[in-house]
């Protein structure tokens, strides 16, 4: 496979990532109407996650689930201070602002990512990423669709709401730092079992066993939630993560807002703005900016 074949492998790995993450709206709409808050949807889909991948693991691939005691700080990173830090942010964010906001405030997730690894992984900063970290946030600022209207914004919301854009772009960070040690699949899985750990604490256990009883497909439901929405796009993303720098990894997962608006037009019959047309071509003018021929291939 040549370097252009590799390079377009990985970054379709992380377009399809980000439209499966932005297809969460599904299920979490529906799981809400039995009770389940969104912290604790979070929670069991880290579980749903973590069982299907061990279950696999251990069944086809248990020489990959050894880790050496020293490492697992990596696993530490992605699970508590990414996965489990940003959606307690991001939801607290969410009951301080409207969700366009918080939506915003996440996804300067790329500007956090590009400017850590500018530190920690030497890369370069080039007008080409500059270009398409500006054109991705602004696309998701259209998207959103803040600026309509009044809007009322507190220094306490807009600290989480960066807190759950640093913690989302920890992922890229510490992601890198586990595939340098570990294949792409045990850092996955460790990820999950590390977030089950730090979201454990945000389910009602009484309420999950009382929906489950009345209704033994929500069970079959949270498990697809957590196949779909976390065990299929982290792999893609991880994988992809395992090709290309981590700031360009970010900004090309910035099509999820893109994704999640279509799924409310097509899925909810949300209404069509122009606004969501002009942030769906920046965001994916971003991607066509990224992904122009430079003066080398970077893989």
């Amino acid at each position: 496979m040549t370097g252009k074949e590799l390079k377009g492998k990985y970054y379709a790995c992380i377009i399809a990532s980000g439209s499966m993450w932005g297809c969460i709206g599904i299920f979490i709409r529906h799981l809400g109407g039995y009770g389940f808050s969104s912290l604790a949807l979070t929670a069991l889909r880290a579980m749903g996650a973590a069982l299907i991948l061990t279950i696999y693991m251990l069944a086809k691939h248990r020489e990959k689930l050894r880790i050496k005691l020293r490492n697992s700080w990596c696993f530490a990173g992605t699970g508590i201070l990414s996965l489990t830090f940003f959606n307690i942010c991001y939801f607290t964010t969410i009951r301080r602002t409207s969700l366009a906001v918080a939506s915003v405030l996440l996804y300067t997730a790329p500007m956090f990512v590009m400017l850590l690894s500018l530190f920690l992984f030497h890369e370069t900063m080039t007008w080409r990423k500059g270009a398409a970290l500006l054109m991705a946030f602004a696309g998701c600022v259209l998207v959103t669709g803040i600026g309509r209207g009044d809007m009322s914004l507190s220094l306490s919301a807009v600290l989480t709401g960066l807190g759950a854009g640093l913690g989302y772009g920890l992922y890229s960070i510490f992601g890198i730092y586990g595939l340098r040690r570990y294949d792409s699949m045990t850092v996955t899985v460790y990820t999950f079992l590390f977030a089950t750990i730090g979201t454990a604490w945000f389910v009602d256990y009484g309420l999950l066993v009382e929906v489950v009883a009345a209704h033994p497909l929500v069970a079959v439901e949270l498990l697809a939630f957590g196949f779909f929405t976390n065990v299929l796009p982290y792999l893609l993303y991880t994988k992809g993560l395992s090709g290309m720098e981590a700031g360009k990894a970010s900004i090309t997962a910035s099509v999820e807002p893109v994704v999640a608006s279509l799924v409310g037009i097509f899925c909810f019959g949300e209404s069509v703005r122009i606004s969501v047309i002009a942030g769906v071509l920046m965001v994916l003018g971003a991607l066509v900016v990224l992904n122009v021929k430079s003066e080398k291939v970077e893989i």
